[in-house]
């Protein structure tokens, strides 16, 4: 997060999504209540080395390793966070002294902190065990807020498809020998995965929205969700239509499949050797990026998924609900589940990592199969661009390498000495002479950018095409 904006929460004091803790030397006790509390509430900001009034009391420098570790590690230990939750923490400095940022996203689970039900309000946290009311309408609560938990009490189970149950259980016990679904047989296995639910309030019970999305036939799924469907596009030749396209309106699995032999018919495959092994860089990055196309969406959002092959990378897009707007940074930031029982259910078959593990293995991955980092764009629609590399993009890129190597530091300041007054992505790079788009992008702009000497005249819609860039410099 920015200096200028944790000043600004800092500021504007503690509230129902701010928790300040002193911390100096070790953790305050009560940090994990508030991250209990945060958990089952609406999430929010923890800071850590910061005065019950907002003022910076700072971290000893030499125990912030020690309490960065101490906080990961106790969110991984069931005693203390049941479920364990994975949440990352920041380290900044202001003015000469150092804090502990971290953004505890709101979660589609309820959390008990040393075996305590905690709940966040205006003053504090709670401690609502022994209230059997507030713990109810928790649990009902988060029921609600996920889509896909929707319960169709009306579904009959003669509407799914039984030969997928036989492929998702062979493929949860390649993965884990002693997995406890091969014993199950089908609709204990749909209950088990919960995808089939009671509502407590009403009474009612059924196949949940994500069991149908997951193994419902093709009448089934259009009944209960009408728009639903993912499109997947080739455009390198014909860019105004496409040279190839798949309509998919099927279930999540087969999906899955299909969107898979998509990338197979179009997308060169590139082998590297992980230490003695042998893999395949494109089924690396395109099985998380096609499993987080389906099970990351909001699916009552009517947008079509889109999974488009260009010349020079593969655009996808996704509707979704966003909890903030930017670019994301593999390397600070704090997944949350968009849809956590689909997302576990792909985790159990092998078809996805665990929650932020997905994002950062495609960065990691994409880096070695094109030479750039994809972009992850948070917001009402979801993008993610992985950039390809084809003999025409080789030879564009070398070309872009040899007139990048030709721009010394001195051009970068001219750059942003021209960047006083607001200007285009296409002005700037008209201005660098530079005719390769995605190379001025991902190595120039996009630093400058992270680096805080660029600024946007839009900063909460970045991909915005009135977008202009500017420097105080």
């Amino acid at each position: 997060m920015k200096i200028d904006r944790i000043k600004e929460i800092l500021n504007s004091g503690e509230s129902l999504t701010v928790e300040f803790k002193q911390s100096k030397n070790k953790l305050n006790k009560d940090v994990f209540e508030t991250v209990c509390a945060f958990l089952n509430r609406n999430g929010g900001h923890l800071f850590l080395g910061v005065d019950d009034d907002g003022k910076i009391v700072g971290i000893n420098p030499d125990e912030i390793g020690k309490i960065k570790k101490e906080f990961v590690s106790s969110l991984n230990n069931s005693n203390k966070i049941n479920p364990t939750a994975y949440i990352a923490i920041e380290e900044v400095e202001i003015d000469g002294r150092f804090i502990l940022y971290s953004f505890i996203p709101e979660s589609s689970q309820v959390h008990k902190c040393s075996g305590k039900i905690f709940d966040r309000n205006e003053d504090g946290d709670f401690n609502i065990s022994e209230n059997t009311n507030l713990v109810s309408n928790m649990y009902i609560r988060k029921q609600g807020t996920y889509t896909e938990n929707k319960i169709f009490p009306y579904a009959e189970f003669s509407e799914l498809k039984s030969e997928l149950f036989k492929k998702v259980r062979k493929m949860a016990v390649n993965k884990n020998i002693e997995h406890p679904w091969q014993s199950m047989d089908d609709f204990e296995l749909l209950k088990s995965a919960g995808l089939y639910l009671k509502d407590p309030q009403t009474g009612k019970e059924g196949i949940t929205l994500g069991g149908i999305l997951l193994f419902g036939k093709e009448e089934l799924i259009h009944a209960a969700l009408p728009h639903y469907r993912t499109d997947a596009i080739l455009r390198r030749v014909d860019l105004d239509r496409y040279d190839d396209r798949d309509d998919i309106r099927v279930n999540l699995i087969e999906s899955h499949e299909r969107l898979m032999n998509f990338v197979a018919k179009h997308l060169n495959d590139n082998f590297y050797l992980e230490g003695d092994r042998r893999i395949s860089l494109r089924d690396k990055i395109f099985r998380e990026v096609v499993s987080n196309l389906l099970i990351h969406r909001e699916f009552s959002n009517p947008f079509p998924a889109k999974f488009i092959i260009e010349k020079e990378r593969v655009y996808i897009e996704n509707g979704n609900k966003a909890r903030w707007s930017g670019i994301i940074d593999p390397r600070n930031f704090s997944p949350y589940p968009k849809n956590p029982t689909l997302a576990k259910f792909f985790n159990e078959i092998g078809w996805a990592e665990e929650l932020g593990s997905g994002v950062r293995n495609v960065y990691k991955y994409s880096k070695i199969y094109s030479g750039t980092d994809p972009v992850f764009i948070e917001d009402d629609i979801f993008t993610t661009i992985i950039p390809l590399v084809s003999k025409t993009t080789e030879q564009v890129t070398e070309q872009a390498t040899e007139q990048a190597t030709e721009q010394a530091d001195e051009d970068i300041k001219k750059l942003l000495e021209f960047c006083k007054v607001p200007r285009t992505r296409n002005e700037m790079q008209e201005f660098m002479k530079l005719q390769h788009r995605e190379y001025f992008r991902t190595k120039i702009l996009n630093p400058l950018i992270k680096g805080g000497l660029l600024k946007l005249t839009i900063p909460e819609k970045p991909t915005s095409p009135n977008q202009k860039y500017y420097s105080n410099r």
